[in-house]
Parts: C-alpha cells; sequence; structure tokens
C-alpha cells in the first residue's frame, strides 16, 4: 500500500469564524511572488494570466488584516512585488500545516485500497449548492469548431452529455478516463412520461422514481437512474399529480447538454 498512498497529498483550507478560507494551494504563488519580484513573473512561472495571478494577490490581501504581497500594478502586466514579513511567515506555516496534513492522508491511505482511499478524500471533500452532483468519467470527446461534446459514463447503465467550450475542455485538463464529477440543477431536468416524445434535449435518462417530496407548490422528485446513481428533480405539485410520480413509476429525465456542468479535482 505504501506506493499507492504516497501519490495522497493533503490540501486544506484555513479560516476563522466569520471569515473566507485560504486555501494552502496559495502557497505557489507567495513563492512564485517572493522568487520571481513580480505579478507577471509569478504568473508565467504558474501557468495563469497576468489577470488571474492580479486576482488571487488581491484576495489574498483581502483575507488578513495587513497584506501579504505589497505590488504595484504597472502597464502591460509589468511591475514589482515584495512578500512582507507576514507573507513570508504565512509560507512557513501553510507549507508546515500541508506537510502535517500529507504525512496523516498517507498513514490513512495504508489502511485501505488505493483507489477507495482517493475516492474518499476527493468526493466527501466536495461541496457543492447544486442538488446533483454523481461522480463520472469521461469516455469519448469529440470536437467541433467551437465547441466539444463530452460524453461521461455515470455508471455501466447511464452516461449523460455536455457541450463545452474548447478552453473549458482544455482547462479542465478532460481526456478519455479522466474523473469529474457532473453538476445538474434539479430545476434543469424536465420529467415525461413514455418513448414516443420528441424533444431536442441531448440526454435521455431513464428511470423510476424513489421518491417524493411534496411542498406547497414544488414537489421534489427522487430518480433512480441505475448504477445506484440518483437524480433529483424540482416539478411543479400540479405536474406531480398529473404524470402520478409515485415511487415505482418509471420515467425519463431530459436534461439539455449545455445545462450540465462537469468539475474536476483541483
Amino acid at each position: 500500500m505504501r506506493e499507492v498512498a504516497a501519490g495522497l497529498e493533503a490540501s486544506v483550507s484555513l479560516f476563522r469564524e466569520g471569515r473566507s478560507p485560504v486555501s494552502t494551494d496559495r502557497t505557489a504563488l507567495l513563492r512564485a511572488v517572493e522568487e520571481t519580484g513580480s505579478i507577471s513573473g509569478a504568473a508565467r512561472r504558474l501557468g495563469l494570466s497576468y489577470r488571474g495571478a492580479w486576482d488571487q494577490v488581491q484576495a489574498l490581501n483581502n483575507l488578513f488584516e495587513s497584506p501579504l504581497i505589497v505590488a504595484e500594478r504597472g502597464r502591460l502586466g509589468k511591475g514589482n512585488a515584495v512578500l512582507t514579513p507576514r507573507g513570508r511567515a504565512m509560507i512557513d506555516v501553510l507549507e508546515r500545516v500541508r506537510a502535517e496534513l500529507t504525512a496523516a492522508v498517507a498513514r490513512v491511505g495504508d489502511l485501505f485500497d488505493g483507489d477507495i482511499a482517493a475516492d474518499l478524500f476527493w468526493s466527501l471533500g466536495m461541496k457543492t449548492s447544486v442538488r446533483n452532483a454523481l461522480r463520472g468519467r469521461v469516455t469519448e470527446i469529440t470536437r467541433g469548431a467551437v465547441n466539444g461534446e463530452v460524453v461521461v459514463a455515470l455508471s455501466d447503465e447511464a452516461q449523460i452529455v455536455s457541450i463545452l467550450a474548447h478552453r473549458d475542455i482544455d482547462g479542465l485538463g478532460l481526456t478519455p478516463g479522466a474523473a469529474v464529477v457532473v453538476l445538474i440543477q434539479a430545476g434543469d431536468i424536465v420529467l415525461v412520461q413514455g418513448d414516443g416524445l420528441r424533444t431536442s434535449a441531448r440526454n435521455r435518462l431513464p428511470g423510476r422514481v424513489s421518491g417524493r417530496e411534496d411542498g406547497a407548490v414544488n414537489s421534489e422528485i427522487s430518480l433512480n437512474i441505475g448504477g445506484a446513481k440518483t437524480l433529483v428533480a424540482t416539478v411543479t405539485l400540479e405536474s406531480a399529480r398529473a404524470l402520478d410520480l409515485t415511487p415505482g413509476a418509471a420515467v425519463t429525465a431530459l436534461v439539455k447538454a449545455p445545462h450540465v456542468i462537469l468539475a474536476t479535482e483541483t
């Protein structure tokens, strides 16, 4: 197990109650600024745009009572930047915290199968306000002139298609076999009965109602789509009654491909 466990590393967000978190991953930005002496140099080293690096610097400084980085933004991305004493101290703190957590994660990983441990740390660390978050793997990518079609296997029984811009496909590092999390808003799912309906929705996911919770106006419908995967759709209470969406009822979930959001591990 030692070789597999060694591949596990820790990343943590530190925060005080009522304040925004700061991630140990920000160490790379602090270190790059310290060594290059500029925001533009740090951006080049980390593969970021100047604007992206500048935004991160501002976000970091906003998290503390005194700045970690003092920068003078110049024209065309030129300007000097230096770490304050607090910024240098923060590097030491974050690197020590990350080293301690990485060692702890490796010890936990030694107790389990490597794939199980990796899934555990990623899946349990996933937080999102989107009602549906389903783990899957990319099986196919077809590129067009502007966008690309990404096919994701949710299980042996279900797959879903997402339409993404090329820059998003490349930015997420999507390739066949890549692990992703599929995010779908409950309100973006349309439920229909029967297979004869013609629709422009790219995704048709057949399943059976596994649960229903009625509110004053809307109903939340849980749909078993196979492979121990569940989709949750929000429909009006009137529609739920009209379609007789009770546990065991066979329905098909329709989802437009542009409404399917993909997320990857950072």
